[in-house]
């Protein structure tokens, strides 16, 4: 089956609502995708298209969900597939075009001019009129090199020029994929993105060129993410990176500009949305820091479906089972080799005990391959359980405590999926994780502290309080309890449907 063809959309029919999806939903499993889904079953009245956006076909072989009936299209488009590379002849490129797109970089890296948004829709209004600037171009023109080398010259002399080169190169084609890519893609009255990167830029795109609402939900900030990210990666060769370590570390020139670029698309993606949603406080403040207009952002938290989790609370037992369940993606950025160094200190203690991994090890094989590594050589084959993905309401009835041991997060659908099975949390204090343990409000803080929350990378911490949870049933009980009032008042699905069917069609009947 070809995905660009499915599609249930009559010709001349507009989906209610297409959401863009960046490297998520249906191809990969939890998180997000679990969210997405989560949405389009719940508001079976929205037809929902799907605009999905991966870097190779090859890294998303198949469907990881079955679609719902009220998802009336999918498109797919890679942005890292080799593109064709039209052959080689001297252009001189639009004089105007690139003085608009040299004032939009300006207005990046140096000042914030009032009609940024207006700037922003005559620079993509130039790429989509491909008379103005095309991909030769970008490629061939003499405005291109010149554009290139006044700010190679301007910016990073001490860098190689063709380390810079393709480094400007590589920022630059996946936009000309997008751009190919907007004639393909279904009409639809509101454009959803599920975060800025590509994904947003695409929606903005569309703003401009269609003219149709968008919004933007931000769960994790992408920003952020991708700033971590870049900061481990090795495929870029800075000559001159400084003394430190992890964000803290002095970056070179090229490891800057990749974060600027996607800074840079998050403040064009807050700009040009009509509406902007985040799911924690917090991340609101962080989405006004990173230059979203304080009167478009709104929170929405999340929710669980309490029902699909009531048989295991009512049968939680008297003391906690000897199971630490590790729920999520085997990636670096839920750093797993923390959770499992951990493990290795709790068994000394509890050598009776499991720790289940239950996620995809698909997502980034190198990263698994060295977590199962590191399971082998400290001895704890017997211990740690791969249990790839499961219904989570299964695995949880014979989980004493759930461990999320993230370097960045959200509002971690997982923890409500323990707080609604009446089960604690020890997790690192990333994200809203802190809020939904010991509570946000005064008024939540009284129902009590449903786990316990430890620094970022700190194994024996999190070692200490799982052993703390196994060696006190009424400690453990105490934070059950806390964890089931907090999810039963504040997260319940319902409410998180009501919310988003209310934002849709206040978008729809305008």
């Amino acid at each position: 089956m070809d995905l660009n063809d499915f599609s249930k959309l009559p010709k001349n029919k507009k989906a209610d609502i297409a959401l863009v999806l960046e490297g998520t939903y249906p191809f990969i499993r939890g998180g997000v995708s679990s969210w997405v889904h989560q949405i389009i079953c719940g508001l079976p009245e929205i037809e929902f298209a799907l605009i999905f956006i991966g870097d190779k076909k090859e890294n998303y072989p198949e469907l990881k969900y079955d679609l719902p009936d009220n998802v009336v299209h999918l498109s797919c488009f890679y942005i890292m597939e080799q593109t064709k590379v039209p052959d080689p002849k001297p252009r001189k490129g639009n004089k105007q075009a690139f003085s608009q797109i040299r004032a939009m970089h300006d207005n990046f890296q140096y000042t914030h001019d009032i009609n940024f948004d207006h700037l922003i829709g005559k620079v993509i209004e130039n790429l989509t009129n491909h008379k103005l600037v095309n991909y030769k171009d970008f490629l061939y023109s003499e405005e291109a090199w010149s554009f290139i080398t006044e700010r190679y010259h301007a910016n990073a002399n001490d860098t190689a020029f063709l380390s810079y080169f393709w480094t400007i190169r590589a920022m630059h084609v996946p936009i000309f994929a997008l751009l190919n890519a907007l004639n393909k893609i279904p009409d639809a009255h509101v454009y959803h993105t599920i975060s800025t990167g590509y994904a947003g830029l695409f929606s903005v795109m569309l703003r401009h060129t269609k003219n149709t609402p968008v919004i933007l939900t931000e769960h994790g900030i992408y920003t952020k993410e991708r700033k971590i990210e870049l900061s481990q990666v090795d495929w870029i060769n800075d000559a001159h990176e400084g003394a430190g370590s992890g964000l803290d570390v002095d970056f070179g020139y090229l490891r800057r500009l990749w974060i600027r670029f996607f800074e840079s698309i998050g403040r064009i993606t807050y700009s040009t949305a009509d509406s902007v949603y985040a799911i924690t406080e917090g991340n609101r403040r962080k989405q006004i820091a990173d230059g979203a207009d304080p009167e478009k952002v709104s929170v929405v938290s999340n929710g669980v479906d309490l029902d699909q989790f009531k048989t295991v609370r009512e049968s939680r037992p008297n003391k906690p089972p000897l199971i630490v369940g590790f729920i999520g993606r085997v990636v670096s950025i839920k750093d797993v080799k923390t959770f499992i160094r951990a493990i290795r200190t709790v068994s000394d203690e509890f050598p009776e005990m499991q720790a289940w991994i239950i996620g995809g090890e698909d997502e980034d094989p190198t990263y698994a391959s060295e977590c199962r590594d590191l399971v082998n050589s400290l001895d704890l084959e017997e211990t740690i359980i791969y249990k790839g993905f499961c219904n989570v309401a299964d695995v949880m009835k014979d989980i004493g405590v759930v461990v999320l041991s993230s370097i960045s997060e959200g509002l971690p659908l997982v923890i409500l999926e323990a707080f609604a099975s009446s089960r604690p949390v020890v997790s690192t204090d990333v994200g809203a994780c802190r809020e939904l343990i010991e509570g946000g409000t005064d008024e939540d803080k009284k129902l009590g502290i449903a786990g316990a929350v430890v620094n970022i990378a700190d194994s024996e911490a999190l070692a200490q309080q799982i052993s703390r949870f196994f060696s006190d049933s009424e400690y453990w009980q105490k934070a059950c309890v806390s964890a089931e009032k907090r999810v039963e008042k504040y997260f319940n699905q319902d409410v998180l449907f009501q919310k988003y069917r209310k934002i849709y069609n206040a978008v729809l009947d305008h």
